[in-house]
Formats: C-alpha cells, sequence, structure tokens
C-alpha cells in the first residue's frame, strides 16, 4: 500500500466504494452468495473484504445478525469505511494467508475479486478451506482474462498509451487469474478436492467514461503508488470513449461485458 497515511487510504477506499463498488461489485456480490447458499444462522467470513459490500449483503440475508459476519482486509482505510457503513459486522484487519480464526469457524467463507493480489494464493485458498467448518461453502471469484472485457481491455491500451507501460501493468493485474486451467491446477495444488471452476456472465456498469477512469485513477492507483495529470486522464477518457462507442448509450452511460470465475469448494 505503498506505505500511504491513514487518511489516505480512507480517501482512496471511499472513492473505491463511490465510483467502483456500485458499478462493479454489488451484483457479483449477490450472485457470490446465491452460490455459497447463505442463509439466516450462517457464520460467514469474507476475506479481502474492501468496504465490506459482500459483508453487507450477507448480512441482508443474514436476519441482520452482524454477530455472525466477519470481514477481513489487510487495508485499514477500507475497513474504516466498511465499520461507517456496517457498525454491526465484525471488522478485522488481516491476512488472507493467515486468517487468524480457529479451525472450522465458519459455515461459509467467501471471497470477491481479492485472490488476484494474495502474495501466496495457495496457502490462502488452504487457509480459507481450514476455517470452513464441515458442511460448509466456500465461494471465490477472480475476474475473466482481460481478453474477454472489452471495457478494461480499451482502458488498458489507453493508458499504456497516454501514461505508460507500468499504469496499464497496475489495470492489467486484476485480470492476472482468467485462466481457468490455471484456476483448477491451482486447487488441486491446494488440495481442494472438492472444488469446481465455472465461469459466469457480468456487467460491468458506469454512468460515463469518465467515472470508469476515475475509480481506478482514485480508488485503486494510490494504493500501487501511481499519480495522473488531469491531461492524461483527459486523454485516457477521449481514446475510451472513442474505442467503445458501441457500449455508451445516448445517456453517455456505458455498460460492457465483464465474465468472473467462481471457484466453490464444500468441506
Amino acid at each position: 500500500m505503498q506505505n500511504l497515511s491513514f487518511d489516505k487510504l480512507k480517501e482512496t477506499a471511499t472513492h473505491y466504494e463511490n465510483l467502483m463498488v456500485p458499478a462493479l461489485f454489488v451484483s457479483s456480490s449477490q450472485r457470490l452468495l446465491d452460490e455459497a447458499g447463505v442463509k439466516p444462522g450462517d457464520r460467514i467470513l469474507d476475506v479481502a473484504c474492501g468496504t465490506g459490500i459482500v459483508a453487507r449483503n450477507a448480512l441482508k440475508r443474514n436476519g441482520g445478525n452482524g454477530v455472525y459476519i466477519t470481514g477481513l482486509d489487510p487495508n485499514p482505510g477500507m475497513l474504516s469505511v466498511a465499520e461507517s457503513k456496517a457498525p454491526a459486522i465484525n471488522w478485522q484487519e488481516g491476512l488472507a494467508e493467515e486468517l487468524p480464526y480457529e479451525d472450522d469457524s465458519f459455515d461459509v467463507v467467501v471471497s470477491q475479486f481479492g485472490m488476484m493480489f494474495f502474495q501466496d494464493k495457495k496457502a490462502a485458498l488452504q487457509e480459507m478451506e481450514r476455517v470452513l467448518a464441515p458442511g460448509g461453502w466456500m465461494v471465490v471469484s477472480v475476474f475473466d482474462s482481460l481478453d474477454n472485457n472489452p471495457g478494461y481491455h480499451a482502458m488498458t491500451q489507453a493508458f499504456a498509451n497516454t501514461a505508460g507501460e507500468e499504469v496499464a501493468q497496475a489495470l492489467r493485474a486484476p485480470f492476472s487469474l482468467g485462466d481457468t486451467g490455471e484456476l483448477k491446477s491451482l486447487c488441486a495444488e491446494s488440495v481442494l478436492t472438492s472444488a469446481e471452476v465455472t465461469t459466469h456472465s457480468g456487467k460491468a456498469r458506469f454512468p460515463d467514461v469518465r467515472t470508469m477512469v476515475l475509480a481506478d485513477v482514485k480508488g485503486w492507483f494510490p494504493l500501487a503508488g501511481i499519480e495522473l495529470t488531469d491531461q492524461q486522464i483527459d486523454e485516457v477518457v477521449r481514446q475510451i470513449e472513442s474505442t467503445l462507442q458501441e457500449y455508451i448509450s445516448s445517456d453517455g452511460s456505458l455498460e460492457f461485458p465483464m465474465p468472473a470465475h467462481l471457484i466453490t469448494a464444500s468441506k
């Protein structure tokens, strides 16, 4: 997190919550919970919870009892925003690779679009399986490859053209686990014998192209130590508006396919 101050982490998390979560993560969080079969009374762990959209939606399904729901993330800024949104949930700072919980502690363990950033993905999967109770379900989502995502493929190219390869690489990182064969191999190495990998369609929806660009510029790039000028941002917006005309409505809103893979495993 580039040794950012808590205030900067919280500011970035606030932009992430306001710009990125509504466009990318609200509907996908519901699918994640559907796959996990969440029901009232389940003990639920949301790993790499960010600002907590999955845990917050789980709270609604769980009868509104936050004592059963825990969200874990290494970023204190994300957790601060999460707690402001849902103080009833147990928010805790920590790493997926070293979950601070006893064996068999949760009926459901979920992680939405976080595994791409884990330092040790095998260890993280093993840890999530360890804290899952017998009969429980684990569901982990990752983005499909960039080749299957026209919106972010175009934005990555625009940033490469405008700001250089380092910035483009920061945008490629979230799509680094798009190969289903690699995911299946990772599950096998982690001894998740019941794991299945499936691909699901999805949509990204932004009110306009500039909001899409600013979601990363303000809600993600600071964590990677990247700063851009207003002129660079304007040029990226111009290029994307030209490239993605077929996905832009007459009111300026932007909608494009955003498929994801789900790892589902029982214990």
